[in-house]
């Protein structure tokens, strides 16, 4: 499917179809003029969107890209790759499309005889429609089965972890992940409700974060099993193992005055993003200490401008009109 690219992402067909199906018209972009102010896309760009999603960032950069310019989308999700062809199909000659993970864009972008670029976004988390989509398994919303896989081809779903790993290591993900206080009580109601019967959907997960957390505190904070469902799906998809590797890897194919523009989600994602930038600029981000949490794996000769030295977060408006948006956190650094 990827329309001039070389990944194994051709267009999917069901039978009695020739075209992808057209993408959600619920999935909203988060912050889109924010990323474009900060990624300055231009006619004759190569920007690569490692987070592709459903293509709503993706359309608007191409469209500002073009002509001459090339978009490179990438994404473990393949249902989300065949979305995003249609969204994209006007620009098809200039967006190459790779069903992959984001720290692998050096190789990806090899693979396309790309040498540098001129920009990177990377849109963290998980998307509306795969909230949305029930037979995913990421929504404590929805009844499904335990899922959580970004990537529906690889192994370990959310059902594996809760049904084979050790009390001890259920407790350390949900309360490292998912910074949840009653993650060894949630732990050890998970251990003894499957000695009885594995846990296989997303219901019977829900009862029994419900019936760990006590009635108190389930009055606050909103849903009792928001992060628990965080921490396994972080877990699954090894999304902050992946943030981590990838940003130092990723800045090295930048351009010189090339842009990285990252959106995260909650504060472990912002935390990472926030220390990996100082560490390739030298400087020190607000709410970070200097010298703190040093940045391991940084590549050579890469440096930084910050472009934001607090997070830019989504007006008022965006927020009423897109629910979604309202934990997210952009920043933006330069390379120089």
């Amino acid at each position: 499917m990827g329309f001039n690219g070389s990944g194994p992402v051709g267009r999917a067909e069901k039978p009695g179809q020739g075209a992808a199906a057209p993408a959600p018209e619920r999935h909203r972009p988060v912050m889109p003029k924010e990323v474009l102010d900060y990624l300055k896309p231009r006619p004759g760009a190569v920007i690569v969107d490692g987070t592709l999603g459903y293509g709503g960032h993706a359309k608007e950069i191409v469209s500002r890209t073009a002509p001459g310019g090339r978009l490179v989308g990438i994404d473990k999700d393949r249902e989300a790759l065949e979305h995003a062809v249609s969204v994209l199909q006007e620009y098809r000659d200039e967006v190459s499309l790779e069903q992959g993970d984001y720290a692998e864009m050096p190789e990806i972008l090899e693979r396309l005889e790309i040498a540098g670029v001129d920009g990177i976004l990377l849109d963290l988390g998980v998307s509306g429609p795969q909230l949305d989509e029930a037979d995913r398994g990421f929504s404590y919303m929805r009844a499904g089965p335990l899922d959580m896989r970004m990537d529906a081809g690889q192994e370990k779903s959310a059902a594996e972890v809760i049904n084979h790993y050790s009390q001890a290591e259920l407790a350390d993900i949900i309360r490292r992940y998912g910074e949840e206080r009653w993650a060894s009580r949630i732990a050890a109601f998970i251990v003894r409700r499957r000695q009885r019967e594995p846990i296989t959907t997303t219901e019977q997960l829900v009862e029994t974060v419900k019936a760990a957390i006590p009635a108190s505190a389930r009055r606050r904070g909103g849903h009792p099993a928001k992060r628990t469902f965080q921490a396994l799906r972080i877990e699954v998809n090894r999304e902050l193992a992946t943030l981590e590797e990838a940003l130092p890897r990723a800045a090295a194919t930048l351009k010189e005055g090339g842009r990285v523009v990252v959106i995260s989600y909650h504060s472990l994602e912002d935390r990472i993003v926030k220390r990996a930038f100082a560490a390739m600029s030298n400087e020190t981000p607000t709410g970070l200490t200097k010298g703190s949490d040093p940045f391991v794996n940084l590549p050579t000769g890469v440096r930084l401008r910050l472009l934001t030295r607090k997070p830019v977060v989504p007006s008022k408006r965006e927020i009423s009109e897109n629910p979604r948006a309202r934990s997210a956190k952009l920043r933006a650094a330069e390379r120089i």
